[in-house]
């Protein structure tokens, strides 16, 4: 599953060939292979704002989390039952994960900026016979214990004085550790992870063990060749979201390259360069909106001692402006990549291989085929536009929606999975993300996806963040919105807002600047930084 380091990419799509055991269990992959030859092997480090930096090896991950899956098991947690995470990221995030897939267990990892009601309705959903949380996180679980009678157990990482709850140290301290992980294939449910409902309700995409081995290729061809001497990788994306967890977390594990993990806070670009810095972070996992905000601090690397070697960034498009600034000012080529909750790490970039493009979303990675199609599921000619696909079978691909055969039967089509993302391929390979389906503007008989407006929005001086929506217009059908946060230094007005439609219209198209601009102090936006469109079409439509 490993990609040799002296192939050409072309080589690499020719040769390439999945070998998937027929047993596989993530909790031993990514932990137990590794305790049992290099037990001293740091995994984990946690950066502390205070200088008192954390680390912990195989070998200490590998006791833990098999004592708490023991603990678990007392308690009644079978192979198959729902276990959620409500954890930031740290070392009891990964121990809970690992003692949950050595179970045979699903693991049903959630964000802690979610709020009561998404998360009675995720807890619902998935049916979870229990719960790993923090004190913050217990807050919202206790005002919803009654409304959740099949959430049986609540662990709790932290000293909280209440009845009616078990301590995580208190069950890795009592039990002895599990002899072996549970005997899993590579289809046996493992994770089970809501869509961020950026275009409707979220729905739970269940994944078998396979799904780890699906992400090597995708992962090593995005931090060019991994593991390097030295490798270290951090993300300030939630590990709740399948680009934090299985972009970065567990293919990393799964390679011996140490994790770095932050407290949880809302991004702040000079303590992520703070956190790269003194943790020598070589590998970064950065969504498109938190490489924007980095722009805000000025000659970072005459600042930070940074050794970043490879940045791989997804969740939305990165746009051309973006990934320049990445060069000339990280001297680091970012590796754009594509892929979604149901179906991830399909698309990918390489500059070490010379497949890199600003604009565009990467190529198909080894393993991985992936076409634009029609409505029908029928590929499209080259340079048209359609849908993202992915071809069935796939090891990245999902088992299905949750109790939920119509929706699962839904997203596919004549043997493809279908993205929802519309896109373009060009003759090279290369595919450009045009947006989701849902979020095209329709003006004038012209079709517009908002990723090229925006892009060229954030590159205007006075633009921090942008989102455009189609606001309902009886004359064009529609026109296009701008929703903008302006830099600090820049006064928001009718004088800005005609500055930046001029931007647009003399970069762009006529048919494409934006005749409205509304400036904000922030943008809606998923626990994964993705932009909520729906909230802003809605707000648009009510303007």
């Amino acid at each position: 599953m490993l990609l040799p380091p002296d192939m050409s990419y072309d080589d690499l799509i020719r040769d390439f060939a999945w070998r998937i055991p027929s047993t596989f269990n993530i909790g031993r992959v990514v932990c137990d292979d590794w305790a049992v030859k290099e037990p001293d092997r740091i995994c984990l480090q946690h950066f502390s704002p205070d200088g008192c930096h954390l680390s912990m090896s195989y070998g200490v991950l590998s006791a833990r989390s098999s004592s708490l899956a023991a603990g678990l098991r007392d308690l009644g947690i079978n192979r198959g039952d729902r276990v959620a995470l409500l954890l930031p990221q740290g070392f009891d995030t990964v121990i809970s994960h690992v003692s949950v897939y050595k179970l045979g267990a699903i693991a049903l990892p959630l964000a802690l900026l979610f709020g009561e009601e998404a998360l009675e309705y995720r807890l619902r959903t998935a049916g979870a016979s229990a719960i790993v949380t923090n004190a913050f996180g217990l807050l919202r679980i206790r005002a919803l214990r009654e409304k959740l009678p099949e959430l049986r157990h609540v662990v709790v990482t932290e000293d909280v004085p209440m009845e009616g709850l078990v301590a995580m140290d208190d069950l890795i301290d009592r039990y002895p550790p599990l002899e072996q992980a549970a005997e899993t294939g590579p289809d046996d449910p493992a994770l089970m992870i809501f869509t961020s409902g950026t275009t409707g309700p979220p729905k739970a995409a269940v994944h078998g063990h396979r799904v780890l081995a699906g992400h090597l290729p995708g992962f090593q061809l995005g931090h060019e060749f991994a593991p390097q001497e030295g490798d270290r990788i951090w993300t300030p994306a939630d590990w709740a979201w399948a680009g934090g967890l299985l972009n970065v977390l567990l293919p990393a594990l799964m390679l011996g390259i140490p994790v770095v993990s932050s407290p949880a806070q809302k991004f702040d670009a000079g303590m992520a360069f703070r956190i790269m810095s003194e943790m020598k972070v070589r590998n970064a996992f950065i969504p498109p909106t938190a490489l924007r905000l980095l722009k805000s601090v000025e000659d970072p690397r005459a600042h930070y001692d940074l050794e970043l070697r490879t940045i791989t960034s997804a969740g939305e498009a990165l746009g051309r402006e973006t990934y320049q600034w990445a060069r000339d000012v990280l001297d680091v080529t970012v590796n754009e990549l594509f892929g979604q909750t149901e179906c991830n790490f399909v698309l990918g970039s390489s500059a070490a291989l010379g497949v890199s493009r600003g604009g565009a979303i990467g190529r198909a990675v080894p393993g991985h085929r992936v076409a634009i199609v029609d409505e029908a599921g029928a590929e499209v000619p080259t340079g048209t536009t359609g849908q993202i696909a992915i071809a069935s079978p796939d090891p990245v691909m999902f088992l299905g929606y949750w109790q939920d055969a119509a929706a699962t039967s839904a997203k596919f089509s004549n043997g493809w999975l279908l993205t929802g993302d519309l896109g373009r391929q060009d003759g090279e390979g290369y595919f450009e993300f045009i947006g989701r389906n849902d979020d095209v503007i329709t003006s004038s008989g012209y079709r517009m996806g908002p990723s090229e407006i925006e892009d060229c929005l954030i590159g205007h001086p006075a633009v921090r963040l942008a989102a455009v929506v189609g606001k309902p217009d009886p004359l064009r059908t529609e026109i296009v919105k701008a929703y903008v946060v302006a830099k600090p230094g820049y006064a928001p007005g009718p004088s800005l807002a005609e500055d930046i439609r001029n931007w647009v219209k003399n970069r762009l198209s006529m048919h494409e600047y934006p005749r409205e601009v509304a400036f904000v102090d922030e943008l809606p936006l998923t626990t994964t930084g993705k932009v909520i469109r729906r909230v802003l079409r809605e707000r648009a439509a009510a303007e």
